[in-house]
């Protein structure tokens, strides 16, 4: 996808500096990915002790190893 957005400058080379990414794309793709995996970790946490989560050690290995 492609889109034109104002990206804060301060925040984009605080992000280059961290980052691993060689690219603009690679800098936005890797901070998508790290929100997403973020918000998931929240998702879970919240449910935690809830007894909607029942998972086994496979799963979360599963899990992990989509995230990659």
């Amino acid at each position: 996808m492609r889109a034109t957005i104002a990206i804060d400058d301060k925040l984009f080379e605080e992000a280059k500096k961290l980052s691993p990414a060689k690219t603009k794309k690679e800098i936005i793709n890797l901070s998508l990915k790290e929100f997403v995996r973020h918000k998931r970790q929240e998702h879970l946490a919240k449910l935690y002790g809830s007894g909607l989560v029942d998972l086994t050690v496979e799963e979360v290995e599963e899990f992990r190893r989509d995230e990659e």
